[in-house]
């Protein structure tokens, strides 16, 4: 049975007289890749700097990896492994230098291992060049790499795809979910960008206002907020032939129409029935995908 790796119990946060979190409660079991999904302001950042013991909680109460947060950051950190906004990179120095301080600091200086994490994150030839020389996506490249030296059993990133280009963001993401496989670290992973996550993480939480408005599986959301399916069709049948009858039906454009279905097990019988008369080059479910959730969500009603 898994562990519980963070556990947060009706944990609020003030600065001054503004609430910034508000009554949160989540649970993260130990190899997961969770998802807080939010827009910006929302209070992402603030529960990462309170999971690791940067600044306390107003009320409530947090455990991460059996410590808490509030009396046992020091300890608590060796375990952990974090990305910010700004990295925490000494910009005077080399991308190389940096790693090798920060690993010896760590106590985890592997040469071999710099190396290798270097050339996956494609930064090698730039590894002699000063950091402040660096694209905001080679720093948080750079940022990745410094998280993860020390091989922490969580690791949590605050929006690791700002800044990268598509090639980019495809580099980091795979690297997240493979160096979950491999280590089974628990990954905790903060972001507003939700389509680049769909397919990352097994746990979502939504965020607004400083509350947890849903969470769940991506299965468990689709099944709660999505009750009738729009499906787009690319075919060469027409919308208002009789036998679509059973199904509301419009046409998007050429050779593509969009069905209303009741639910995912009319799917098949439809394509089955197009496909005995006309082709079928594409089919898409256009309604159930993370970010149509989410704001559907935030708008509160279930289609």
């Amino acid at each position: 049975m898994a562990l519980n790796m963070i556990e947060l119990e009706s944990v609020s946060k003030k600065f001054c007289e503004q609430l910034v979190l508000a009554d949160v409660s989540m649970t993260v079991k130990e190899g997961e890749i969770v998802g807080l999904l939010g827009p910006n302001g929302s209070g992402k950042t603030t529960m990462i700097r309170l999971m690791n013991g940067v600044i306390n909680p107003t009320s409530g109460q947090l455990s991460v990896n059996g410590l808490n947060p509030q009396h046992d950051g020091d300890e608590l950190r060796k375990n952990c492994g974090i990305l910010t906004e700004n990295a925490g990179l000494y910009h005077e120095m080399s991308g190389m230098d940096n790693l090798i301080f920060f690993a010896k600091l760590y106590g985890h200086y592997d040469k071999n291992q710099i190396a290798n994490l270097l050339d996956e994150f494609e930064l090698a030839e730039h590894k002699h060049k000063k950091v402040g020389t660096y694209s905001t996506g080679m720093k948080r490249r750079l940022g990745i790499i410094k998280a993860i030296l020390h091989k922490p059993r969580i690791l949590f990133l605050d929006e690791p795809t700002n800044g990268l280009d598509p090639e980019g963001i495809k580099l980091v993401l795979k690297f997240i979910k493979e160096l979950n496989e491999r280590e089974g670290t628990t990954i905790f992973l903060c972001s507003h960008i939700l389509h680049q996550l769909e397919n990352i993480c097994e746990q979502y939480l939504f965020l607004n206002d400083g509350k947890i408005i849903e969470s769940g599986t991506l299965t468990e959301l689709q099944t709660k907020h999505v009750s009738r399916i729009q499906l787009k069709v690319v075919t060469n049948l027409e919308p208002e032939e009789d036998h679509w009858a059973d199904y509301p039906v419009i046409k998007k454009g050429k050779n593509t129409l969009q069905f209303t279905l009741p639910s995912r097990d009319h799917i098949s019988p439809l394509l089955e029935k197009i496909i005995r008369k006309s082709w079928i080059h594409h089919v898409e479910i256009e309604n159930n995908d993370l970010e149509s959730i989410y704001f559907r969500v935030r708008g509160g009603r279930d289609e």
